[in-house]
């Protein structure tokens, strides 16, 4: 066999591994599928939750929102000016973490804070960048001593992040829910960039499917509510038995991914997560928006500390659950399943283009190509039909959030969402071989924009 045949042996074995990664990847994404529309066959009588009928609180409180910034001068000023215009609620306060060798996000902060008493500057002592989970923990420490002090203790924490949209209800909804629960998580429902629809729209496509679905069969299934790091409360009683179990600090700051690791562990502890889905007059769900990265390079760079936080570190870091939780089991897995899934993806390609070049090698010798295999015929049919469905599944998601047009944008925006995993797989994997050389992870953040409009 020369090299003309090893090619057509190669292509076929490449196409018949991936076939196999592809089946399986895609039988587990249906079954989640299933599961949810099984659910919204037995639930459909359940009446929303709106907005307009929300009850009061039992007993309205504090809410403390964190805001951890690191070379935000951009967003900061917008985001705090934008937040205490639109939020609807009688006692907040508003805590910004900052480093002291950042002197213009200070500066930004600063001149929105000057004489409202519901912004509060805190300065680390540490220079910056270190990480997202250490500058939390620095705001969790100063809002326990400002508590020592004024005598009043926050009902529910809020994380949000420096370039988010808030909603104006979203304060009322915290303050509402987290009554009798340890975390409340609000729908995150990025923005679609002009000019970049194909790159920050992949954002809005997989989050509409995660936020719309995933994390709500998640829930269902009694699985552990992981945190989106922004658009949700926390009990401070949970984060203060976090930090007693963590030595003090109840963010870990040699995390990469400390909201999803933070809200397993609550889970773990017992705590009850709500994933709240509020429903305003026009039938939207109250969430948090902001602007996703609206290049390859800043979305390849975020993607890559996803993966890094929860497919790689998540295996020695998060560990599994109980030997009894299977949800648990199955949902981790497949958090995990990225470089897995990658890999298969990769090979996919490689065996498509191999299988091109041998059939163009062919058609200049004008040789008969091999047929292919019964099986691997079944498995091209099987994983066609299994596309398909997850393209409908796409389009139907991103619809219900984002109107027919963004639908039909969601196909093209699968492959380049595709693209962006296959590119942040190997510098994922790079950092996380940092990691276990010892390098001490840092705050790997990409620019961020504030729209000009909300």
């Amino acid at each position: 066999m020369g090299d003309f045949g090893l090619i057509d042996v190669i292509a076929r074995e490449a196409m018949l591994f991936a076939g196999v990664g592809l089946l399986i990847g895609g039988l587990d994404d249906f079954a989640i599928d299933l599961i949810y529309l099984l659910r919204r066959l037995w639930t459909r009588r359940r009446p929303r939750t709106w907005l307009t009928t929300l009850p009061c609180p039992k007993q309205p409180g504090r809410i403390v929102i964190f805001v951890p910034a690191w070379d935000e001068v951009a967003v900061i000023g917008h985001m705090l000016t934008n937040a205490l215009a639109r939020f609807d609620h009688a006692d907040y306060r508003i805590y910004v973490g900052v480093y002291p060798n950042d002197q213009p996000t200070i500066d930004a902060a600063v001149a929105v804070a000057n004489g409202d008493h519901r912004v509060r500057i805190v300065i680390g002592d540490k220079p910056g960048p270190t990480t997202k989970a250490d500058c939390l923990n620095t705001l969790w420490r100063e809002l326990l001593s400002d508590e020592r002090v004024e005598g009043v203790f926050a009902k529910a924490v809020v994380l949000h992040d420096s370039e988010d949209v808030v909603h104006p209800a979203e304060l009322r909804i915290f303050d509402t829910l987290i009554e009798g629960r340890a975390v409340v998580q609000v729908p995150v429902l990025p923005l679609i960039k002009h000019g970049s629809r194909l790159v920050s729209g992949h954002y809005a496509d997989e989050f509409a499917e995660a936020h719309t679905k995933q994390l709500i069969v998640r829930t269902a299934l009694g699985a552990g509510l992981p945190l989106a790091g922004t658009g949700c409360a926390i009990a401070p009683a949970m984060l203060a038995r976090v930090a007693a179990l963590r030595g003090g600090d109840p963010f870990d700051a040699t995390s990469l991914t400390e909201d999803y690791e933070l809200g397993l562990r609550i889970a773990e502890l017992g705590g009850e997560g709500l994933f709240a889905r509020v429903h305003q007059d026009d039938g939207q769900v109250v969430a948090v928006r902001a602007y996703f990265p609206g290049d390859l390079v800043s979305a390849i760079r975020q993607k890559a500390r996803w993966m890094t936080g929860i497919a790689f570190a998540g295996w020695d870091r998060t560990g599994w659950a109980g030997p009894f939780a299977l949800s648990d089991h199955w949902m981790r897995m497949r958090d995990r399943r990225a470089p897995v899934a990658m890999l298969v993806l990769a090979t996919a390609y490689v065996g498509l283009l191999l299988w091109g070049i041998a059939a163009l090698i062919h058609l200049v010798r004008d040789t008969t190509p091999p047929e292919p295999s019964p099986l691997l015929n079944d498995f091209i049919f099987w994983n066609a039909l299994l596309l398909c469905w997850r393209l409908a599944m796409r389009m139907t998601f991103t619809g219900r959030v984002y109107g027919w047009q963004e639908a039909l944008w969601s196909v093209p925006r699968f492959i380049v969402g595709n693209f962006v995993a296959l590119a942040a797989a190997p510098r994922a994997l790079l950092r996380y071989a940092g990691i276990l050389r010892g390098h001490a992870p840092v705050w790997d953040k990409t620019q961020h924009e504030f729209p000009d409009a909300a």
